[in-house]
């Protein structure tokens, strides 16, 4: 499959991922907006994320990403981190111990093993991270630098559609996350889905 921007688009909007309210919601981010871009109705259906993965996959192998371990930002992207890693796998010449299958846990486990404590799969090689939406980053960015400081390899990061918001600091995601380092590629823009829709 080739990435299609405009066939990715038009699933955006076809399952109504993006929504736009007379009065402005309070956003995770804690912005105000009329503009809602939710992804957890294609999340919970299995045909939409295997349609959705297989556009995660087009997209990297468009941007000439080099990747080892697609990785989901918890717990929003978890799925689409995991699925999208098991179908790359798939697409591999994959064995037993190959590929990883790695999970991230929102909140750190206090027992057992310790490898265990903040995986149930810990990512391997170059990774790239998965959000859904991107606001002003701060799940993303934060993750980002969980994986850094426990040595992890970050070479990319995606979102599935960016909001295209300014942070506190005034700086973009794709800003901020340059300063780590970390190029982040969106592949949807809430704004040009408005003017599109």
């Amino acid at each position: 499959m080739k990435f299609n921007q405009a066939e990715f688009n038009e699933f955006i909007i076809n399952n109504q991922v993006i929504k736009r309210f007379d009065t402005p919601i309070t956003l995770k981010s804690g912005k105000l907006s009329t503009l809602y871009v939710n992804w957890r109705s294609v999340a919970e259906d299995p045909y939409l994320m295997n349609q959705v993965t297989d556009y995660v996959l087009a997209f990297a192998k468009s941007k000439n990403l080099i990747v080892d371990t697609f990785y989901g930002v918890a717990e929003g992207a978890t799925k689409l981190g995991v699925l999208t890693q098991f179908k790359y796998a798939q697409s591999q010449e994959f064995k037993q111990g190959s590929h990883v299958l790695a999970m991230g846990r929102a909140k750190p486990k206090d027992h057992g093993d310790p490898k265990d404590r903040f995986f149930v799969g810990a990512p391997r090689g170059k990774i790239c991270v998965l959000e859904d939406v991107t606001t002003t980053g701060g799940s993303l960015i934060n993750c980002i630098i969980d994986l850094t400081q426990a040595g992890f390899t970050i070479s990319s990061a995606i979102g599935l559609t960016n909001r295209n918001e300014f942070r506190d600091d005034g700086k973009t995601v794709h800003e901020a996350l340059a300063d780590l380092n970390v190029p982040y590629y969106e592949m949807s823009n809430a704004k040009a889905l408005l003017i599109s829709s």
